[in-house]
């Protein structure tokens, strides 16, 4: 693994714990405050502009369930000054009494695109986009032969 894939897959690591631990300022870190930040949200429509998308942050962290996210299946593309990351998200949320289900876990997966910019020596993330994913593997089919 070269030293850019290295460093975009930790900068994509720490966007999914500040994810995680819902932690603001954590994840203010992890992107570039600028009007080209952009963050698309499954069933939200495009927020552009800084303040824009730390605002979807902060009212996503203000949910009172844990959730946990576990990242599969991440490719990375380097490409000069830009990187593209495109994974799985599996989502799994605590479901508390407000809920009605005191204890239970929700899941969800969501295919997810992260772009960042190489800020000096640093990645910044410019764009975050998670779309739901509700068709399976079996549905879209293998390349395996039956015959």
């Amino acid at each position: 693994m070269n030293d850019d894939i290295a460093s975009v897959q930790a900068a994509n690591a720490a966007f999914y714990a500040a994810f995680e631990a819902r932690d603001l300022d954590a994840m203010s870190d992890c992107w570039e405050r600028s009007d080209r930040a952009c963050v698309i949200h499954p069933g939200w429509p495009a927020q552009h502009g800084w303040a824009r998308v730390i605002t979807t942050w902060d009212a996503l962290f203000a949910n009172p369930d844990a959730m946990h996210c576990i990242v599969l299946d991440e490719h990375i593309e380097v490409m000069g000054y830009v990187a593209v990351v495109t994974c799985e998200e599996q989502l799994l949320q605590g479901l508390g009494v407000e809920q009605g289900a005191d204890g239970e876990l929700a899941s969800a997966r969501v295919a997810a695109t992260n772009v960042f910019v190489r800020d000096g020596d640093a990645w910044k993330m410019i764009l975050h986009q998670g779309s739901a994913v509700y068709a399976s593997d079996a549905f879209i089919g293998d390349d395996t032969d039956e015959d």
